[in-house]
């Protein structure tokens, strides 16, 4: 008879039964071990009821490595944070971050403010950029609770700070505000919508207008990326774009629809009109109804060899073609 092989766990022979030769542990024959109900022995840690290393089971004795030292199966997630936690996100409420989006709403007077971290570096940058006093005292923090709150991949800047999302106006209030208009038709990427409305912040757009159901809602990662639009250029959510559209005109707004298809947008041919632009999502562009509802269609002139842009960037340059009528 051959020994059982040595690489097999648990290679001891077991007695003999029924006056059989002795079989290695674990044949296929064998009895299938117990294991108790819960799953879980002494301290918590998970326990397998079948041998390890040649240790018997059910003694309650930790698992061993080779060198009869214990071995920690506890995974390092699931240990016990002993730093502070920070403040959980009330229903509601949202995490801007970045140092241009925290000044901008710290000066805001129609944003409801709840808590403030900063780290030192952020909270002097901070002091140059906003001075103090500011609505609410800033708890000091260290990176890495600001990288536990938001996720280590998020550029925060040292900065963070907890709100309530803005009040939207209505249409009507919005118009009073001077300036073209953007609509944006099933656009969904939140650093899209911040991005346009950084560039309507610079071209100085009345408001930026979005679907109800198929648009992001305010988070840290549009407000970042709007660094500090969002607090100035108000973005209003319609329940249909097609009737909003109609509203508009109604107000008396040129509306154009942009499309690649289109003849090439002429800000001096529009004249006094005041217009808004109406973009689709990438890819899909502007759905049917909604080219149909606009007053024309226009396009960019691109003398390059590049037949389409980024909705972001296809808003700038088109922002920038409207203030050249002024």
């Amino acid at each position: 008879m051959k020994p059982p092989h040595s690489n097999r766990p648990g290679g001891g022979n077991r007695p003999p039964g029924g006056g059989g030769p002795p079989r290695p542990h674990g044949h296929p024959n064998d009895p299938q071990p117990r294991r108790e109900q819960g799953g879980f022995g002494q301290g918590g840690q998970q326990r397998d009821s079948r041998p390890q290393g040649g240790q018997g089971q059910g003694q309650g004795k930790p698992f061993q490595k080779r060198d009869g030292r214990p071995q920690n199966f506890a995974r390092p997630d699931r240990q016990r944070d002993q730093r502070p936690r920070p403040p959980e996100t009330p229903r509601g409420a949202v995490w801007l971050y970045g140092l241009h989006a925290v000044a901008a709403a710290l000066a805001n007077p129609g944003r409801r403010l709840r808590h403030l971290l900063l780290t030192e570096e952020a909270q002097q940058t901070l002091a140059q950029r906003q001075p103090p006093p500011w609505p609410l005292a800033p708890e000091q923090v260290d990176r890495g609770r600001l990288d536990h709150l938001l996720g280590r991949d998020i550029a925060h800047q040292g900065a963070a700070l907890l709100a309530d999302p803005l009040a939207t106006p209505s249409l009507q209030q919005a118009l009073e505000r001077p300036g073209p208009l953007i609509v944006l038709d099933q656009v969904t990427d939140p650093r899209n919508v911040g991005a346009i409305l950084r560039s309507a912040a610079a071209f100085g757009a009345a408001m930026v207008i979005t679907q109800d159901r198929n648009a992001p809602e305010e988070t840290g990662a549009l407000a970042k990326t709007a660094s500090g639009a969002l607090e100035t250029i108000p973005l209003l959510r319609a329940v249909n774009i097609a009737r909003t559209l109609i509203a508009l005109k109604a107000a008396g707004i040129w509306t154009i629809g942009l499309d690649a298809g289109g003849p090439p947008l002429s800000g001096p041919a529009l004249g006094n009109r005041r217009a808004a632009l109406v973009l689709g999502a990438e890819g899909e562009g502007l759905r049917r109804l909604t080219r149909e509802t606009c007053d024309e269609v226009a396009g960019l002139r691109m003398p390059g060899k590049m037949e389409s842009l980024n909705v972001s960037a296809a808003a700038s340059i088109a922002l920038y073609e409207l203030t050249r009528s002024a």
